[in-house]
């Protein structure tokens, strides 16, 4: 194993966020003093939000890494909306207290980039995946094996982030998008690949293997 990660223990998106709520929570202590309580609460909530650590990464060549924290909600064939064809199909849901950078769960050259605006359902419901805000990385293995992995938009979450494009190289484990709040990955793998997950299982991002390849 080995770790992949060349950004702080903090993701950049959190920031913003974080000096503005703690600049509330400043002002708040200096004119209420213990009222200023709550705000400080709030402001711990937000720090836990974009907690962003580092990540033990296997290097099994078959297997497909986990891109996000959470629990899996679907396990079982379906059709990738994206290429037109079965696949096994592995969700993870995201609550608000899971981390929430997206990393890649190969090794590939990225072929496109989609991205479909749409509803903000809750992400945990299946037909999320078609009537959601969602962005698409559809990438290709150096044997050809091609891999989706989907962005989706949540019941809270507002903002889909990716930082990747069309003709660039992930490693397995990096980190190539955020969402904000509450979210869910799908990946589409080719048929023929052995889950290594159920439903219900609580999974992390690059640690845990989803599935390994045919």
């Amino acid at each position: 194993m080995n770790r992949h990660y060349p950004h702080p223990i903090i993701a950049r998106e959190g920031w913003p966020f974080l000096a503005g709520i703690v600049l509330l929570a400043s002002l708040a202590s200096w004119f209420g003093g213990v009222w200023s309580a709550p705000v400080w609460i709030i402001a711990l909530f937000v720090l836990q939000f974009f907690r962003d650590p580092p990540r033990d990464i296997p290097q099994n060549p078959k297997a497909v890494l986990c891109p996000a924290d959470g629990r899996i909600v679907v396990v079982g064939n379906a059709i990738d909306p994206y290429r037109q064809r079965e696949a096994l199909k592995i969700s993870v849901f995201m609550n608000v207290f899971n981390v929430h950078s997206q990393r890649s769960p190969v090794d590939g050259v990225v072929e496109k980039v989609e991205y479909h605006g749409g509803s903000f359902l809750n992400a945990a419901l299946d037909k999320a995946s078609l009537e959601n805000e969602r962005n698409a990385v559809l990438a290709k293995l150096a044997d050809g094996t091609e891999v989706t992995f989907v962005q989706i938009a949540g019941l809270v979450a507002r903002r889909i982030l990716c930082y990747t494009q069309a003709g660039e190289t992930l490693a397995r484990g990096q980190r190539y998008g955020f969402i904000r709040f509450g979210s869910r990955v799908d990946v589409y793998l080719p048929l023929g690949s052995q889950p290594k997950v159920a439903i219900g299982d609580k999974v992390s991002a690059s640690e845990t293997v989803l599935a390994e390849l045919p």
